[in-house]
């Protein structure tokens, strides 16, 4: 006999509509007779219309009686509005109530699962790990088990495709559904990378049947949106409002009392985005900050070559994410990483010396190669001949099935079940992707990246030049230097600047370099610079901020008596200031002319002298111009009546570059000071910020110097350059540069006639 749905409450009605045909809770001429008033789409047959149906018998019941029809002329049309509006209010209440929640499937399987990662995994994630676990595996799982429960931090390079993301997000659900932490923080190498791993996230507790047998109070309220954002803000549970969020960059778990999950949020951010003060609040007032930081892959592999950008990014592991707990608490962390190239951010976090509260793990697919080299090269010309063929691997796999023995023979590999449909084994896995790429394999399998070999053979690479060190100390000038040259880039944000020391011989070290105003870190960039000439003059102008900026600049340098390592003060003979920058040429100009140190400070301009063009050495000299080895200093006139330097570039960083070039202790050999390599790690980026390209032209051959890429800060490089440039103006000569052309005999008229008479 059919029910009465107004003598049920709405949570009986929500039991009964789930395990009960809808014939047997509304009859056919309920249906009929309330359908078309209630506003609703229904049916009895099969689940067609069994949402629009539970939520018509819900305000059915709530509002205990059936609807009215339209009002009459007697009724007061103020009671019929009253009356129509709490029925919309009952209709909207019990449509957003999510009922009763589903009796928890196996509470065995659960509370195994509470302090059991390893069997967390296995039990609600059958198909993502479906292979029998390696050693590696398992001191993995072990670790973030520890990170988890007990705090601390875990790095781990595992090879690509050993499941390392899948294992962190799985982690990540774990801590939130049993409670072991309330707030995560989800970090990528940027926030789309990071809101990736978080949709994946949000797939399992959306659709995992196993999550929500054994999980119900987290994720029946989140299958309760189907799918519609919308409704989190409106969600109830017995009247209550869940507080779930369900947007792109953070979850925030139903609300639900005796929920050990209850509140619990996760958020993204990228490693180079806004972390710092990372906080939520919770419904009951309460505010929290993360307690457990996920960080997948924090670099990318531009950023892996920039050794400022894997510093700053080194930086803000350091600081801002493990300060994300707050004050005086301590955060755990987990992280996993792709080693891109030697002393990249992965290496350097993985380095137990440099790092060790991060307690590195690094694997391998392959520990051991095969011992059979003669064998393993046949396979590899049967692959090639095989993929040339388009026959695939085949023949190939035939012949090392035939001389598996032989060919497995001293091999050790950490994940005998990894290998693909068309190979037998995993061995024969390892070494194709080897045969396939050797650097890649060596980077993203065995998280140990060849040694980079540089294009250019005749350039030193940014960890040779940073070894060039003299052992002096910072400021301190050798006793063999007989002056000391600056040279200032002036740049929109910043003043680069360099000093160095030279001998007569061209035999240079740098005493000193650094940005005004200072950034008080080793590592930074332009673009990233926080303290400019601007704030450092915030009344000022672009123009009087960096007239300002040089003023404080010399005085600072040039007001200076630096101490030579036998108690002489030697003061800077020649200090050259960049005018190529667009706004600040006239600026420069000004200051030069103006300023108490005139004598001393010049502008200069660097020009391209490329292969087309015409050199220094071709220009024609004018009476009072000074002229040397590719500079020269032009008489002016007019509105910018001030002296100042041109020079080739080009030349002259083939020329710094090779000084660099020669070994230490030669003459002409240039160097820095300390003992540290550590300490010169940007000012070798900056000086490797450019690649020359031999060009031909106009019967000669020229170094043409280029960018390597969009965005690299070489702005030391040009500091280095222009102090050279300072040196040669003051005297400095390199033993084959100081040949002067031979001056043409002057004849008189009367001796060529007289020599034409005697021809």
């Amino acid at each position: 006999m059919p029910i009465d749905p107004r003598q049920l409450r709405p949570g009986e009605l929500c039991r009964l509509l789930n395990s009960t045909p809808l014939g047997e809770v509304i009859s056919e001429r309920q249906l009929h007779r309330h359908r078309t008033r209630a506003g609703f789409r229904v049916a009895a047959d099969g689940d067609t219309g069994r949402v629009d149906l539970f939520r018509y018998v819900a305000w059915l019941a709530a509002t205990r009686h059936e609807p009215k029809p339209e009002p009459t002329e007697a009724e007061d049309y103020e009671a019929y509005r009253d009356r129509k509006a709490r029925e919309a209010r009952a209709m909207s209440l019990s449509g957003r109530d999510i009922g009763d929640l589903p009796e928890v499937d196996d509470t065995a399987r659960k509370d195994r699962a509470r302090g059991d990662f390893r069997f967390f995994c296995e039990a609600y994630f059958p198909q993502t790990f479906h292979l029998r676990w390696s050693d590696d595996h398992l001191k993995v799982i072990a670790k973030i088990e520890q990170a988890v429960l007990e705090g601390g931090l875990f790095a781990m390079a595992m090879p690509r495709g050993s499941g390392k993301t899948s294992l962190c997000e799985t982690a990540c659900l774990w801590a939130m559904l049993f409670g072991h932490r309330g707030f995560v923080a989800l970090i990528g190498s940027d926030e789309e990378h990071a809101a990736d791993m978080l949709d994946s996230i949000k797939a399992e507790l959306e659709n995992s049947e196993l999550l929500t047998a054994d999980f119900p109070e987290v994720c029946h309220p989140i299958r309760s949106l189907e799918g519609i954002t919308q409704r989190a803000a409106g969600q109830l549970y017995q009247g209550r409002q869940t507080h779930i969020g369900w947007t792109a960059k953070e979850i925030v778990l139903p609300t639900i009392e005796g929920s050990a999950a209850s509140g619990a949020i996760i958020r993204v951010a990228g490693i180079t985005g806004r972390i710092r003060g990372m906080k939520f609040k919770r419904a009951d007032g309460q505010s929290i900050r993360p307690s457990l930081v996920l960080i997948d892959d924090p670099q990318t592999d531009e950023s892996a070559r920039s050794p400022s950008q894997c510093a700053n990014r080194e930086r803000v592991l350091a600081g801002a994410v493990l300060g994300l707990a707050g004050p005086g608490e301590k955060i755990a962390g987990l992280m996993t990483l792709t080693v891109v190239r030697p002393d990249d951010l992965a290496d350097r976090l993985l380095d137990r010396d440099k790092h060790p509260q991060w307690q590195g793990e690094r694997t391998k697919m392959v520990y051991a190669f095969p011992s059979d080299e003669a064998l393993w090269a046949k396979y590899a010309e049967m692959r090639a001949d095989g993929l040339r063929a388009d026959k695939g691997l085949a023949a190939a796999t035939r012949f090392y099935k035939r001389n598996r023995k032989a060919m497995d023979r001293g091999a050790a590999i950490a994940w005998p079940e990894r290998y693909n449909h068309d190979e037998a084994s995993a061995i024969q896995h390892a070494m194709n992707l080897r045969l396939q790429d050797e650097a890649a394999f060596f980077a993203e399998y065995q998280n140990e990246p060849l040694p980079e070999v540089e294009a250019d053979d005749g350039l030193m690479t940014a960890e040779q030049i940073a070894s060039k060190t003299n052992g002096m100390a910072r400021g301190v000038i050798p006793i063999a230097c007989t002056r000391a040259t600056a040279f200032i880039d002036v740049q929109g944000k910043l003043l680069y600047w360099l000093v160095a020391g030279w001998e007569d011989d061209f035999t240079g070290y740098v005493l000193d370099y650094g940005a005004w105003p200072d950034q008080k870190q080793a590592y930074f960039t332009l673009r990233d610079a926080r303290r400019t000439l601007l704030t450092a003059t915030p009344r000022a102008g672009q123009e009087g901020a960096i007239y300002a900026g040089l003023e404080a600049l010399t005085g600072e340098l040039l007001g200076r008596a630096w101490r030579r390592d036998d108690g002489t003060d030697i003061r800077i003979e020649r200090c050259l200031i960049d005018a190529n920058w667009g706004a600040s040429t006239d600026v420069v100009y000004q200051f030069c002319r103006q300023s108490s140190l005139g004598g001393i400070v010049m502008p200069s301009h660097g020009r391209y002298v490329g292969a087309s063009s015409i050199p220094f050495s071709d220009y024609k000299r004018k009476r009072g111009e000074r002229v040397g080895l590719n500079w020269r200093i032009p008489v002016v006139t007019g509105k910018r009546a001030i002296r100042h330097t041109l020079y080739d570039t080009n030349f002259w960083k083939s020329f710094v570059h090779a000084r660099l070039a020669v070994p230490m202790g030669d003459p002409g050999c240039l160097s820095f000071f300390g003992h540290d390599t550590e300490t010169h790690r940007l000012l070798t980026e900056h000086l490797t910020a450019e690649y020359r390209v031999k060009t031909e032209g106009r019967g000669r051959t020229v170094d043409e110097w280029k960018i390597r890429a969009a965005g690299v800060d070489n702005h030391w490089l040009d500091c280095l350059v222009g102090s050279a440039v300072a040196a040669s103006m003051q005297g400095a000569v390199l033993f084959g540069t100081d040949a002067k052309p031979k001056a043409r005999a002057r004849l008189k008229l009367s001796e060529a006639q007289r020599a034409r008479t005697r021809s």
